[in-house]
């Protein structure tokens, strides 16, 4: 059975448990300004209505620049496709920080492309969850018999991937997924299947592929300095014995993706090569992930009452801390 509706996708996967865009600003703030200054790789994704495109970014840390707390400059040389990058298109980014598990997202427009630099227009900034990074042990070496050359096995070994998207207004957006080996994604009968797991509901990725089924992925084996690359299209399905292919500690996922490739395949990744990612660093002592998120709150424009009492409710001292280690501690599954 396919979803071909938002309210389908949204009772299936359970309300919201706060408005939608509360933790979501429009400008880069210190925090985001902080994190950036110690993102070393991640994924940039570009499109207009209809079509979307990605490429990893990276290089040693300030690769990004914060111009200004509305403007990101990066250096063309830093993405492995600079070529696909034009003025006016849409953005959404996936920033990451050695042995952090959380992520930065930010989308936008392309502003400028002049002197080998790209510059980007914030119109969102947001921290994203670990439980992506947690559930793929990011962190941890890739299985010693990943291959380079073997699709296959690519597809089993992969822990991670982005996910790119883009809405019916031209709107583009990345999400990170992560699962174990084989469980991540799995091919079948010339398809590739994609499992969601519990997070934050807001069901961005599924929104736009209703809206517009094209679809971007970048997936990775953990420690690799290969990627596999996938341009497909792709619709949401509840079918059982999708499901149950995907359970993992007894766990079946609300949803699975089932994506038709028109093109696949492995890559060396320039960015990711130049990216000390691996063996992660220690974790930078002002980069607090419940901080940032408590920050986010207080700084959206949400108005509702809803808004107001979630952000009573993390000005209690410690209290976002305890949430989020009650989330991935319960909900990973």
């Amino acid at each position: 059975m396919k979803l071909t509706s938002i309210e389908q996708v949204q009772k299936r996967v359970g309300r919201l448990p706060a408005p939608r865009d509360l933790k979501v600003i429009d400008h880069i703030d210190e925090h985001a300004r902080r994190w950036l200054s110690y993102t070393c790789f991640g994924f940039l994704g570009f499109g207009r209505a209809g079509h979307i495109t990605m490429s990893p970014v990276g290089g040693e840390e300030n690769v990004i620049t914060v111009f200004d707390t509305k403007h990101l400059h990066i250096p063309l040389r830093a993405l492995d496709a600079g070529s696909i990058v034009e003025i006016g298109a849409s953005f959404g980014a996936l920033f990451i920080v050695s042995g952090m598990d959380e992520t930065l997202r930010v989308n936008g427009t392309v502003s400028d492309i002049s002197d080998g630099r790209l510059s980007l227009k914030v119109d969102e900034c947001y921290l994203h969850c670990a439980k992506a990074f947690r559930r793929a042990n990011f962190w941890l070496p890739c299985s010693p018999d990943q291959s380079n050359d073997d699709l296959s096995k690519y597809v089993k070994q992969s822990t991670f991937l982005a996910l790119a998207t883009i809405n019916s207004n031209g709107e583009a957006d990345i999400s990170p997924k992560g699962d174990p080996e084989n469980f991540l994604i799995q091919e079948h009968e010339g398809f590739i299947f994609l499992a969601d797991r519990p997070g934050n509901r807001r069901i961005d990725s599924f929104r736009n592929i209703i809206e517009q089924p094209e679809v971007a992925i970048i997936a990775m084996v953990p420690g690799a300095k290969s990627i596999l690359t996938l341009q497909g299209t792709a619709e949401l399905c509840i079918d059982e014995d999708l499901l149950q292919r995907f359970s993992v500690q007894g766990k079946e996922p609300m949803i699975v993706t089932k994506i038709k490739p028109n093109a696949m395949q492995i890559k060396s990744s320039m960015a990711l090569a130049k990216s000390p990612l691996w063996p992660p660093k220690q974790t930078p002592k002002d980069l607090i992930p419940s901080e940032i998120f408590k920050s986010h709150i207080k700084q959206s424009k949400e108005s509702s009452i809803q808004a107001k009492i979630a952000r009573a409710a993390v000005s209690l001292p410690g209290a976002m801390a305890k949430g989020l280690d009650a989330d991935y501690k319960n909900n990973m599954y």
